[in-house]
Protein backbone atom coordinates (compact mmCIF):
# COMPACT_ATOMS: atom_id res chain seq x y z
CA UNK A 1 0.00 0.00 0.00
CA UNK A 2 1.29 3.54 -1.14
CA UNK A 3 1.55 6.16 1.51
CA UNK A 4 -0.09 9.10 0.93
CA UNK A 5 3.03 10.90 0.26
CA UNK A 6 3.78 8.33 -2.48
CA UNK A 7 0.13 8.91 -3.74
CA UNK A 8 0.32 12.29 -3.81
CA UNK A 9 4.12 12.05 -5.77
CA UNK A 10 2.26 9.05 -8.36
CA UNK A 11 -0.32 11.69 -9.06
CA UNK A 12 1.70 14.79 -9.76
CA UNK A 13 3.25 13.03 -12.53
CA UNK A 14 0.03 11.71 -14.23
CA UNK A 15 -0.63 15.58 -14.84
CA UNK A 16 3.28 16.38 -15.80
CA UNK A 17 3.80 17.38 -19.49
CA UNK A 18 6.11 15.02 -21.45
CA UNK A 19 9.68 14.52 -20.57
CA UNK A 20 11.64 17.15 -22.14
CA UNK A 21 13.92 14.43 -23.90
CA UNK A 22 10.99 13.36 -25.83
CA UNK A 23 10.12 16.57 -27.24
CA UNK A 24 13.91 17.49 -28.16
CA UNK A 25 14.20 13.90 -30.35
CA UNK A 26 10.68 14.75 -31.68
CA UNK A 27 11.82 18.19 -32.68
CA UNK A 28 15.21 17.03 -33.78
CA UNK A 29 13.89 14.68 -35.92
CA UNK A 30 11.90 17.50 -37.87
CA UNK A 31 15.02 19.73 -38.39
CA UNK A 32 16.60 19.65 -41.83
CA UNK A 33 19.28 17.34 -41.73
CA UNK A 34 18.84 15.59 -38.45
CA UNK A 35 16.04 12.93 -39.14
CA UNK A 36 13.09 11.42 -41.40
CA UNK A 37 12.73 14.58 -43.64
CA UNK A 38 16.84 14.89 -44.62
CA UNK A 39 17.48 14.02 -48.38
CA UNK A 40 13.60 15.05 -49.32
CA UNK A 41 14.43 18.16 -50.96
CA UNK A 42 13.19 20.54 -47.96
CA UNK A 43 15.72 20.77 -45.70
CA UNK A 44 17.89 23.54 -47.62
CA UNK A 45 14.87 25.62 -48.59
CA UNK A 46 15.29 29.11 -47.74
CA UNK A 47 12.53 31.62 -47.45
CA UNK A 48 11.87 34.03 -50.71
CA UNK A 49 14.26 31.20 -52.64
CA UNK A 50 13.29 30.23 -56.07
CA UNK A 51 12.70 26.80 -55.04
CA UNK A 52 10.79 27.57 -51.86
CA UNK A 53 8.24 29.47 -54.54
CA UNK A 54 8.46 26.81 -56.70
CA UNK A 55 7.30 24.24 -54.79
CA UNK A 56 5.28 22.60 -56.95
CA UNK A 57 6.15 18.66 -57.17
CA UNK A 58 3.55 16.17 -57.17
CA UNK A 59 2.90 15.72 -53.55
CA UNK A 60 2.31 19.47 -53.25
CA UNK A 61 -0.31 19.22 -56.49
CA UNK A 62 -3.85 19.45 -56.48
CA UNK A 63 -5.78 16.11 -57.16
CA UNK A 64 -6.75 17.82 -60.29
CA UNK A 65 -3.40 18.34 -61.10
CA UNK A 66 -3.73 22.08 -61.73
CA UNK A 67 -1.42 24.47 -59.96
CA UNK A 68 -3.80 27.60 -58.79
CA UNK A 69 -1.33 30.15 -59.23
CA UNK A 70 -2.88 33.74 -58.87
CA UNK A 71 -0.80 35.05 -62.51
CA UNK A 72 -2.64 31.76 -63.70
CA UNK A 73 -6.14 32.49 -63.11
CA UNK A 74 -6.29 36.03 -64.40
CA UNK A 75 -7.27 34.81 -67.58
CA UNK A 76 -8.33 38.00 -69.73
CA UNK A 77 -11.94 37.93 -69.44
CA UNK A 78 -12.77 38.57 -72.74
CA UNK A 79 -10.97 35.91 -73.87
CA UNK A 80 -12.89 33.27 -71.76
CA UNK A 81 -15.93 35.01 -71.82
CA UNK A 82 -18.73 32.73 -73.70
CA UNK A 83 -21.25 35.24 -74.90
CA UNK A 84 -19.37 38.31 -76.89
CA UNK A 85 -22.34 39.47 -78.80
CA UNK A 86 -25.72 40.41 -76.76
CA UNK A 87 -28.57 41.89 -78.24
CA UNK A 88 -31.61 43.42 -76.59
CA UNK A 89 -33.04 46.48 -75.64
CA UNK A 90 -30.95 49.58 -74.97
CA UNK A 91 -31.78 52.77 -72.99
CA UNK A 92 -30.02 55.77 -71.99
CA UNK A 93 -29.44 58.22 -69.10
CA UNK A 94 -27.44 61.45 -68.54
CA UNK A 95 -28.75 65.01 -66.56
CA UNK A 96 -29.35 62.94 -63.80
CA UNK A 97 -26.60 61.54 -63.57
CA UNK A 98 -23.99 64.04 -64.75
CA UNK A 99 -21.34 65.23 -62.72
CA UNK A 100 -21.79 62.01 -60.04
CA UNK A 101 -19.55 59.27 -59.24
CA UNK A 102 -20.50 56.22 -61.07
CA UNK A 103 -19.42 52.30 -60.06
CA UNK A 104 -15.99 52.61 -61.47
CA UNK A 105 -15.33 55.80 -59.64
CA UNK A 106 -14.84 58.07 -62.11
CA UNK A 107 -17.77 61.42 -62.32
CA UNK A 108 -20.44 60.96 -65.10
CA UNK A 109 -20.00 63.16 -68.28
CA UNK A 110 -23.16 62.45 -70.46
CA UNK A 111 -20.57 63.86 -73.09
CA UNK A 112 -18.36 61.14 -73.12
CA UNK A 113 -19.24 57.63 -75.13
CA UNK A 114 -20.00 55.50 -71.95
CA UNK A 115 -22.34 53.03 -70.64
CA UNK A 116 -23.70 50.75 -67.69
CA UNK A 117 -23.75 47.07 -68.03
CA UNK A 118 -25.17 44.92 -65.11
CA UNK A 119 -22.11 42.31 -65.50
CA UNK A 120 -19.29 43.45 -67.53
CA UNK A 121 -16.01 44.65 -66.08
CA UNK A 122 -15.63 48.00 -65.21
CA UNK A 123 -13.47 49.59 -68.28
CA UNK A 124 -14.67 46.96 -70.97
CA UNK A 125 -14.78 48.39 -74.57
CA UNK A 126 -17.90 47.28 -76.30
CA UNK A 127 -19.48 48.25 -80.00
CA UNK A 128 -22.83 48.98 -79.53
CA UNK A 129 -25.17 48.81 -82.90
CA UNK A 130 -28.82 50.43 -83.57
CA UNK A 131 -30.57 47.49 -85.47
CA UNK A 132 -32.62 49.87 -86.62
CA UNK A 133 -30.91 52.09 -88.63
CA UNK A 134 -27.06 50.27 -88.43
CA UNK A 135 -25.71 53.28 -86.50
CA UNK A 136 -22.56 52.19 -84.09
CA UNK A 137 -20.43 53.57 -81.23
CA UNK A 138 -17.59 52.05 -79.40
CA UNK A 139 -18.59 52.51 -75.58
CA UNK A 140 -16.40 51.96 -72.61
CA UNK A 141 -18.31 50.30 -69.41
CA UNK A 142 -17.85 52.63 -66.40
CA UNK A 143 -21.06 52.07 -64.61
CA UNK A 144 -23.67 49.69 -63.48
CA UNK A 145 -27.14 49.48 -64.86
CA UNK A 146 -29.73 49.21 -66.28
CA UNK A 147 -32.62 48.47 -63.67
CA UNK A 148 -35.43 48.88 -65.91
CA UNK A 149 -37.11 46.02 -67.14
CA UNK A 150 -35.13 43.87 -69.36
CA UNK A 151 -33.08 46.32 -71.18
CA UNK A 152 -28.98 44.68 -71.58
CA UNK A 153 -27.02 48.06 -71.24
CA UNK A 154 -27.87 51.90 -70.86
CA UNK A 155 -25.62 54.52 -72.84
CA UNK A 156 -24.62 57.87 -71.77
CA UNK A 157 -26.63 60.98 -74.09
CA UNK A 158 -23.74 61.29 -75.99
CA UNK A 159 -23.68 57.32 -77.13
CA UNK A 160 -27.29 57.53 -77.57
CA UNK A 161 -27.14 60.58 -80.05
CA UNK A 162 -24.51 58.87 -82.53
CA UNK A 163 -26.97 55.89 -82.30
CA UNK A 164 -29.54 57.95 -83.39
CA UNK A 165 -32.49 57.03 -80.39
CA UNK A 166 -32.25 59.94 -78.00
CA UNK A 167 -35.83 60.85 -78.99
CA UNK A 168 -37.50 57.31 -78.40
CA UNK A 169 -35.35 56.48 -75.74
CA UNK A 170 -34.96 52.86 -76.16
CA UNK A 171 -33.88 50.94 -79.32
CA UNK A 172 -33.02 47.09 -79.82
CA UNK A 173 -28.88 46.76 -80.03
CA UNK A 174 -26.18 44.50 -81.09
CA UNK A 175 -23.41 44.65 -78.43
CA UNK A 176 -19.96 43.37 -79.47
CA UNK A 177 -16.66 43.11 -77.11
CA UNK A 178 -13.91 44.41 -78.34
CA UNK A 179 -9.71 43.58 -77.15
CA UNK A 180 -8.26 45.40 -75.06
CA UNK A 181 -6.28 48.15 -76.70
CA UNK A 182 -9.31 49.41 -78.50
CA UNK A 183 -9.46 53.48 -78.82
CA UNK A 184 -12.36 55.07 -78.04
CA UNK A 185 -13.74 58.06 -79.83
CA UNK A 186 -15.01 61.35 -78.20
CA UNK A 187 -18.05 62.13 -79.34
CA UNK A 188 -17.97 66.11 -80.62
Amino acid sequence: MLSSEENNDAISRQNEPPATGLVVLLVSSLLPGCGWLSGSGLEALKPGSAEAASLDGPALRPKNNKVNLKSQRQVNYRERQVKKVIRGEASWYGPGFHGKKTASGEIFDQRKLTAAHKTLPLGTKAKVTNLQNGNTVEVEINDRGPYVGERVIDLSHAAADVLGFVESGITLVRIELLPEGSGLEEAG
